[in-house]
């Protein structure tokens, strides 16, 4: 592939990126089994220490940051102590300015990941769903008009926690076709079809599955041909787990292997992937490099343990690692 990664880090800090969705703390609590509980048949896990880091929306913000772009984080928060720790998580990020809205009837989303001995034993989720209030609504979509001057590009994050109904989605699409904005998406089944006429629309196979099945579309890859038809959008890419991605484009479709050379956690690998083809459509890559370089981005990321966001560093050694880079 010719491209010259270091001219184009450059540009990457010239990018104004707005992400806009469900803001989720990660916890982690690190520890060690030695042995096996008498109360039930599960392990005593002896914790060594615990971390933080920012999820879900918040976590694609800082794989742009990683890369360089300047962004603006918009989100939900509740009140209280997880709040104060997800804001802690960004204070060494100063490219990156937060516009986070606190709704104090529902908790800040975590979610807590108990690793022993290097491995996940269980995750455990702390959210509310519901759709926020309409006064909240109406209070994002304040912040966001305040923050989309001069932005080059819009991320939209849609986890299903309810910081993201119709009536916000409506409004960033509005805006940004009247603006000439684009606009890459990672969705969930709920609201897909608010999303018609972005830039990228970016299932994973299971979304895909989940939105495609009452439909007679058939089986990938033609699937994906009269998909990316009915939703509209400029590309359709698929993630596809150990199988890499499948790109929808200009009539073409590209299957794109993965590039990972060790596979210790996936979390986190989805928000790479829409933050590093992101950025790198903007800079004016084609779809198929820029999903390459996404791809490569991801499979460094999974080379780590928890949730790890791409830097320009960390992608510039996996490129020259498969590319020879000078």
């Amino acid at each position: 592939m010719q491209i010259d990664i270091n001219r184009l880090s450059k540009e990457y800090a010239k990018k104004n990126i707005l992400v806009i969705g469900d803001i989720i703390l990660d916890a982690y609590i690190y520890g060690k089994v030695d042995r096996i509980s008498q109360e039930a048949p599960v392990p005593i896990v002896a914790i060594d220490q615990k971390k933080f880091k920012p999820g879900g929306a918040a976590n694609v913000a800082l794989n742009l940051s990683g890369l360089g772009a300047n962004v603006q984080l918009l989100g939900i928060t509740g009140g209280g102590r997880n709040a104060e720790e997800l804001q802690n998580c960004f204070q060494k990020s100063e490219n990156i300015q937060l516009h986070l809205v606190k709704d104090k009837s529902r908790p800040t989303v975590v979610k807590t990941r108990i690793i022993a001995d290097g491995k996940q034993v269980v995750r455990l989720d702390d959210e509310t769903t519901s759709k926020i209030s309409y006064l909240l609504i109406e209070e994002l979509i304040k912040a966001f008009n305040k923050s989309c001057k001069d932005i080059d590009g819009i991320i939209i994050e849609d986890y299903n926690k309810g910081a993201l109904p119709k009536e916000i989605i409506s409004h960033i699409i509005n805006y940004s076709s009247k603006h000439e904005i684009p606009v890459y998406v990672d969705p969930k089944y709920d609201n897909y079809e608010c999303f018609k006429g972005v830039r990228l629309f970016k299932p994973n196979l299971i979304e895909y599955n989940a939105i495609v099945s009452n439909k007679q579309f058939g089986d990938l890859p033609n699937s994906g041909f009269k998909f990316k038809e009915f939703i509209e959008s400029d590309i359709l890419l698929l993630t596809l787990g150990a199988e890499g991605m499948s790109l929808y484009h200009n009539g073409q479709h590209n299957q794109i292997p993965t590039k990972a050379r060790n596979v210790y956690d996936v979390s986190g690998a989805g928000d790479t992937v829409i933050a590093t083809f992101a950025i790198n459509d903007l800079c004016g890559l084609d779809p198929l490099e820029s999903s390459t370089i996404a791809n490569l981005a991801a499979g460094r990321v999974c080379e780590e343990i928890g949730v790890f966001p791409i830097s320009v560093d960390s992608l510039k050694e996996i490129f020259s690692h498969h590319y020879n880079m000078d």
